[in-house]
């Protein structure tokens, strides 16, 4: 049975993913044994191990032949993919747990590949080489782990591992205000942290295993696999289409035996009812009453905050320009264009879905946050001199895009909790994130390579650089062009999906963030004037400014073809990947909103009885106060907008199993029944 996934499979998962996050650390290691005076060696090194994670990465999730190939069609597309979970402190719950679906997939592919141009940028690195490249891959493992996490407290221990080596990069190879602006990284870092983990504790102890249905828990991943009729351990995949009756009983049975199981194992005390499972924590925060409303409220914003502060939002952002100025031409790659967005990776994959009540009552605040910070970052480009700030507050401007995107909760009441334009803004945003890791990181390497001719980046002392390094010009003005949102390029596309899932939220939002292009495109073009026309350089060291390198054009030419190939083809380069995974999340926070109008939200009769609760199409509603209006009772099998798992068909719904701790006796005895039968 192709539903039926064995532990082999399991442990592929494991062995693939394990390999993909740690190789860097594991090159990290190697590096160890290569002497610290053989500088090109330690290069040339880390350039291998940043080159075969990014190939691995590609091969893993786009090779056809591949274990973990990334499914874009069908049922699959819309859930977690290629996860595992393995015990690593059992008495508490906490699983050694990764898994990839269409919000992860992009954002671990952008950072293999701004780690290989990063390193790529690195040759200008002439001190401590050995000790540079180490923490240059424990920070890509970091990276890595946090998007691939499954488990919030590992989750937790890779965003740590991430700051610790970027607080050195900057305070050893940064500029001359380095150990202030590490400084300055790390506190407001680890004061989002604290916050975070508050929220954490919440949550956790909160949280309630026992409250969910059989299906639930297998879509949460958090039920062992069992020994099947077959003698071989299976674990069902409920989501995917049975063939036929008998296969939806078998793959049912496996199910609630793996619940009954579980249910067992809490009530013995070999399993604690509480969970870090993020799977786990968003089916409780939206179908049952385990985190309370007020409960909910405050820990979305205390997460909010933690995450905001990577993105960064206004007023949390003062950290980003001193940290840009002062780090490193490739840290500074790293940090615009992997960093920023584990913020909004926070914000989509943790707020929204485990804490709905918090994002829907702070949705006015988060989009009123996301216009205020792109008009601020633009109007504070406008006015910078030097040239690298000035990039920075672009940065902040255009992740306003992103947080404005995530916040547009448009799914309620009044548009009869039609989801179609917050979907859209979410895409938007999910590009946005991907495009601005692509622009970003380019404008920063452009400022970098002449940076490192003339050692200054004093915008009044450039001008006439077309003249003298005139590939070096064509390359900058086409990706700043890309920064700036010319259609055609990438940063078109997501920037243009925002604003208009905006209009149908406040038009006065919408006609905002649109004028933010023309300051947008008043710092871009202004910037281009001073540094690249003019009639001459007026600054120091004027005989340095040689056309760059070939390693120097293969990056930027690298840069600037991934920004046209996004801009002209966004569905097939990133799109595709993501729109069932956002399409399932923003369909089931829209029939939350609508259980929660219709004063069902938590653990109404119908999910308790293990059936579907589904929003009805627009055109089927008559009017705001009609009844058709309030959640439904579906058949799954008629179900256009949410198709029934095979977990939930008729035969699955009749054998379903109450989680409730009053029922975990008969649980226990069915499962001893059914492993005599088996």
């Amino acid at each position: 049975m192709s539903n039926l996934i064995g532990s082999d499979l399991n442990a592929i998962y494991a062995s693939w993913l394990s390999l993909l996050v740690f190789l860097p650390a594991l090159g990290a290691l190697l590096l160890v044994l290569i002497p610290a005076r053989a500088t090109e060696s330690l290069r040339y090194t880390t350039f291998a191990v940043t080159a075969v994670t990014f190939l691995l990465t590609l091969l893993a999730f786009f090779s056809s032949s591949s274990a973990l190939h990334f499914a874009t069609s069908g049922e699959a597309t819309k859930y977690m993919q290629s996860t595992f979970h393995l015990p690593w402190i059992p008495s508490f719950d906490i699983y050694y747990a990764m898994g990839v679906d269409g919000i992860s997939l992009p954002l671990v592919v952008l950072t293999g590949l701004v780690s290989l141009l990063a390193m790529g940028a690195s040759w200008s690195i002439t001190k401590h080489v050995k000790a540079y490249c180490i923490l240059f891959l424990l920070l890509e493992t970091g990276m890595l782990g946090v998007f691939l996490a499954l488990d919030f407290f590992l989750f937790y221990v890779f965003w740590e591992v991430m700051l610790l080596p970027m607080y050195f990069l900057i305070g050893v190879w940064g500029g001359p205000r380095r150990e202030y602006a590490a400084i300055k990284f790390f506190i407001y870092t680890l004061v989002g942290s604290v916050l975070m983990l508050i929220a954490i504790l919440m949550l956790y102890f909160a949280s309630d295993l026992t409250k969910l249905t059989p299906t639930q828990l297998a879509r949460a991943h958090v039920l062992d696999t069992v020994t099947g009729e077959d003698g071989q351990r299976l674990l069902a995949r409920p989501w995917q289409p049975a063939e036929g009756a008998e296969e939806a009983a078998v793959l049912q049975k496996q199910v609630d035996l793996a619940a009954a199981t579980l249910m067992s194992q809490i009530e013995s005390g070999e399993r604690s009812r509480h969970t870090f499972s993020l799977l786990a924590l968003a089916e409780l925060g939206q179908h049952t009453d385990a985190f309370s409303p007020a409960l909910q409220w405050w820990a979305f914003l205390l997460l909010f905050i933690g995450f905001a502060i990577k993105v960064p939002s206004v007023p949390v952002h003062t950290w980003l320009p001193d940290a840009h100025v002062e780090a490193p031409t490739p840290i500074s790659m790293i940090l615009a264009g992997v960093l920023l967005k584990m913020g909004g990776y926070g914000i989509l994959r943790i707020c929204y879905p485990i804490c709905p009540h918090g994002g829907f009552d702070l949705a006015w605040f988060i989009c009123l946050l996301g216009v205020v910070s792109m008009i601020y970052g633009a109007y504070a480009a406008l006015a910078q001199k030097d040239f690298k700030r000035l990039v920075a507050y672009s940065s902040v401007s255009h992740m306003g895009y992103v947080v404005l995107g995530l916040g547009v909760w448009s799914a309620t009441a009044g548009t009869l909790y039609n989801p179609d334009y917050w979907n859209m803004g979410v895409k938007g945003a999910m590009f946005q994130m991907i495009a601005h890791g692509i622009s970003s990181a380019g404008m920063f390497f452009m400022v970098g390579v002449v940076y490192d001719r003339v050692h200054h980046r004093n915008l009044s002392e450039f001008g006439g650089l077309f003249g003298k390094m005139p590939l070096y010009t064509a390359l900058a003005i086409g990706i700043f062009f890309a920064g700036l949102g010319l259609p055609g390029l990438c940063g078109f596309i997501g920037e243009v999906l925002v604003v208009l899932s905006v209009w149908n939220y406040s038009q006065v939002l919408a006609i905002l963030a649109a004028a933010v292009v023309i300051l947008t495109a008043g710092y871009i073009l202004w910037t281009l004037q001073r540094v690249y026309l003019g009639a001459e350089y007026k600054g120091p060291h004027e005989e340095a400014l040689v056309p760059i390198t070939p390693r120097e054009t293969t990056i930027a030419a690298t840069l600037f073809v991934l920004a046209i190939l996004l801009g002209v083809f966004p569905y097939s380069t990133v799109l595709k990947y993501m729109d069932g995974t956002i399409d399932r999340q923003t369909q089931s926070l829209a029939e939350w909103t609508q259980r929660r109008d219709a004063g069902e939200e938590g653990s109404t009769e119908a999910e308790a009885n293990g059936e579907q609760v589904t929003i009805r199409k627009p055109h089927e509603l008559t009017r705001r106060g009609d009844s058709a209006a309030s959640a439904s009772v579906a058949d799954p099998a008629s179900s256009e907008s949410t198709q029934a798992p095979a977990g939930e068909t008729q035969q699955g719904s009749q054998s379903k199993v109450s989680l409730s701790e009053s029922r975990v006796e008969s649980v226990s005895s069915g499962a001893s029944s059914l492993r005599g039968g088996g």
